[in-house]
C-alpha cells in the first residue's frame, strides 16, 4: 500500500489539475489527413546532387529503397519508415519519422531519427497550394549543421515526388535539389 499512495496521489493530482482547464481535443482535425497521401508502401528512386569530379565522371549514384507509412497517434498523424540502398543493394540509409498535426500551432510537427548514423532532426510543415512544405534542421553526413527546406509534391494516388534544398549558413544562400526523391506506389497498405 505503501507504494500505491504516491501513484494515487499524484494521479489525483494530475487529474484535478486537468479539471480546470479546457481539455485538448481528443478527435483529430481534418488537417491531420493532409500527410494521408504517404500512406501505404512505395518504391522510390532518390536522385542526390553531385558536385565532385569523380560523380561527374562516373555518373550519379543509384540509390532506390522503399518508403512506407501508416496512420497513427489515434489519427492525428503517421509514422514511417525509408529504406535506401545503393546500386548493389547495400544498405545506405534508414530514417524513421514521426508526423503528427498540432491544432494549436496549425502545422504538422515531425521528429526524424538517421538510424545508422545515430542522428535526430525536427521539422515543421504546412499544407500550401497543393503541396507539403516542410522546413527542418539537421546534419550532413560530415556532421555539419543545416537547415533545409522540402518540397512533397505532383502528387498523385499512385505517384508523388519530394526534393529538398539545404542552407549552410541559415538560410543566407541555399543549395537546391540537394536531393530529389519519385516515389511510385506498390501498395495502398504498409505492413509495419
Amino acid at each position: 500500500m505503501r507504494r500505491l499512495a504516491p501513484l494515487l496521489l499524484s494521479l489525483a493530482l494530475l487529474l484535478g489539475a486537468g479539471a480546470s482547464q479546457a481539455q485538448p481535443p481528443t478527435a483529430p482535425p481534418r488537417e491531420a489527413a493532409q500527410f494521408d497521401f504517404l500512406i501505404g508502401q512505395w518504391e522510390i528512386e532518390l536522385t542526390p546532387k553531385v558536385n565532385s569530379l569523380a560523380a561527374m565522371i562516373h555518373g550519379k549514384p543509384r540509390l532506390l529503397g522503399s518508403w512506407k507509412a501508416w496512420r497513427s497517434f489515434e489519427g492525428f498523424g503517421i509514422e514511417d519508415e525509408l529504406r535506401v540502398t545503393d546500386g548493389s543493394g547495400n544498405p545506405a540509409s534508414l530514417a524513421l519519422a514521426q508526423r503528427i498535426f498540432d491544432t494549436k500551432n496549425r502545422r504538422w510537427l515531425i521528429s526524424s531519427l538517421d538510424v545508422y548514423r545515430q542522428r535526430f532532426s525536427s521539422a515543421t510543415a504546412q499544407w500550401q497550394d497543393g503541396e507539403m512544405r516542410a522546413s527542418g534542421q539537421g546534419q550532413s553526413s560530415e556532421g555539419r549543421p543545416f537547415i533545409s527546406r522540402s518540397r512533397f509534391h505532383e502528387i498523385t494516388p499512385e505517384r508523388f515526388r519530394m526534393s529538398q534544398d539545404r542552407s549552410f549558413d541559415e538560410g543566407r544562400s541555399w543549395e537546391e535539389g540537394v536531393l530529389t526523391i519519385s516515389a511510385r506506389r506498390v501498395a495502398a497498405k504498409a505492413l509495419r
